[in-house]
């Protein structure tokens, strides 16, 4: 692995375990895949609030929307072995379909350009009003015609990924759980992957968390709720390290996979621009796009309690998955920020023996300020910010506790002195960033409780 990565993957965590615990969340697992191998997973918070259980990296979470990429890979596999072709209008297998669905081709139903409802007259299986669809219940729906024209949008639709489940079952003769764990999730070496709920006794399982609004505080939400016929569309159920080495296999130059690479490089190419406030493309089951100049494939999970998000970066060799257990997760936003932590540490390299101890979090009433070594420089990161990089100040070291700031943004301190200070012991006790002093948290901690003591609370009246 290269150095730079190792540190990359250091700073990640502890960033996400700082933004876990400011926006006061219940837990997240992050997983990195290098090369296939899942190299580092790291665990933050809680499993479940009302236990108190501690989440490790083998609890599963509901990945949700994960699925429709698992699915199309199935697809993908099938076509490899000619039971189907991508152009085949999904009628000539499945039976009883509206005239109009019987039209839309597979190619369609994996690009969510096959114009189909997105999730029905009554899409309460989401927010825990009703169960997920039934076989009967889905084909009852597929018996109404599609919501607009094929072939003319990205229009996204669960219902239409339901309809690639039946298709499945259809061609296989078999049950879309036993066929897609035989041929997808135990052919990729999967061993914490299960298509939908139930789990396989003593299994770890993260519950989901209700947001904290409107009720004032968070609830939690069972989240083991079979996804019947809706399972190939938002069933599926992992760790976030088989989740990362899942989409790490899907990579066009991934040494080793379940697919082919021509169909990995079809699922991955993008086939619709989403008609979203930015750029964003979808390929076959996977969603595809660019950060920093990273081409990325993966995708998002939204399930009643779960927010999670997958992402492949090709030229890094490197897939990375993170999955938290709110309905208000920011896993979405994690990962953005992730992905440009790795493209600063790719860019300067890992840190210079000389400025390698230059590192640590360091504290104010304002709040924390991050010490990050990179090349030769030390980055100032602040940790609050969805990308802790943004307009980083950068410190050369001149000297064993002495440095400057060789670049600073307008409003900040460029050109001036920075300095460690150490205690009797040697050991570095606080920083100062120009005039500005920093000392550890619990130091900072007692100072606010001593300079701003909390007001007694008033008696609640009887």
């Amino acid at each position: 692995m290269d150095p730079w990565l190792r540190s990359a993957i250091d700073y990640i965590g502890s960033w996400i375990e700082y933004q876990l615990t400011t926006i006061q969340q219940p837990g997240v697992v992050v997983a990195f895949a290098h090369r296939g191998n899942v190299i580092a997973e790291q665990a933050f918070g809680l499993a479940n609030l009302d236990t108190g259980e501690k989440l490790t990296p083998r609890h599963r979470f509901r990945i949700a929307s994960h699925s429709k990429s698992f699915t199309a890979a199935g697809i993908m596999k099938l076509r490899e072995q000619r039971k189907l072709r991508l152009d085949d209008p999904v009628g000539q297998y499945v039976d009883g379909l509206h005239p109009r669905v019987a039209e839309v081709t597979i190619a369609q139903l994996l690009s969510h350009s096959a114009g189909l409802t997105r999730d029905g007259a009554d899409s309460g299986q989401f927010i825990d009003r009703r169960p997920y669809l039934s076989a009967e219940e889905l084909r009852a729906e597929l018996k109404l015609p599609t919501a607009i024209e094929p072939g003319m949008r990205f229009k996204y639709s669960n219902h239409g990924f339901g309809l690639v489940g039946l298709l499945i079952e259809a061609i296989t003769k078999e049950r879309y759980a036993v066929w897609i764990r035989r041929e997808i999730i135990e052919a990729a070496g999967l061993r914490e992957t299960e298509s939908s709920t139930p789990l396989p006794k003593g299994a770890p399982f993260a519950r989901g968390h209700t947001r904290k609004v409107p009720l004032g505080e968070r609830c939690v939400i069972p989240g083991d709720n079979p996804a019947h016929a809706m399972a190939s569309a938002t069933g599926f159920v992992a760790t976030a390290g088989d989740t990362a080495r899942f989409f790490a296999q899907l990579a066009p130059n991934a040494r080793k996979s379940v697919l082919s690479a021509a169909s990995r490089r079809e699922m991955t190419r993008p086939h619709w621009r989403i008609p979203v406030s930015f750029e964003a493309h979808y390929g076959l089951g996977i969603d595809v796009g660019k950060t920093g100049g990273w081409d990325w494939f993966g995708h998002g999970g939204h399930f009643q309690g779960y927010i999670s998000r997958t992402c492949s970066i090709p030229a890094c060799d490197l897939a990375i998955s993170i999955l938290s257990n709110s309905i208000d997760g920011a896993a979405p936003f994690w990962m953005d920020g992730a992905m440009q932590i790795l493209r600063v540490f790719q860019t300067r390299g890992g840190p210079d023996r000389r400025v390698r101890d230059w590192t640590g979090r360091w504290w104010t009433i304002w709040g924390a300020t991050d010490l990050v070594p990179a090349g030769n420089r030390v980055l100032v990161a602040n940790p609050q910010f969805n990308n802790p990089f943004v307009d980083a100040a950068e410190i050369e070291v001149t000297g064993r506790d002495r440095g400057k700031f060789a670049w600073a943004a307008g409003f900040a301190s460029h050109g001036e002195p920075v300095r460690r200070v150490r205690d009797k012991r040697g050991k570095v006790s606080d920083i100062w960033l120009a005039g500005a002093n920093l000392k550890p948290g619990k130091v900072v901690a007692r100072e606010i409780a001593r300079r701003y003591p909390p007001r007694k609370r008033r008696p609640t009246p009887g």
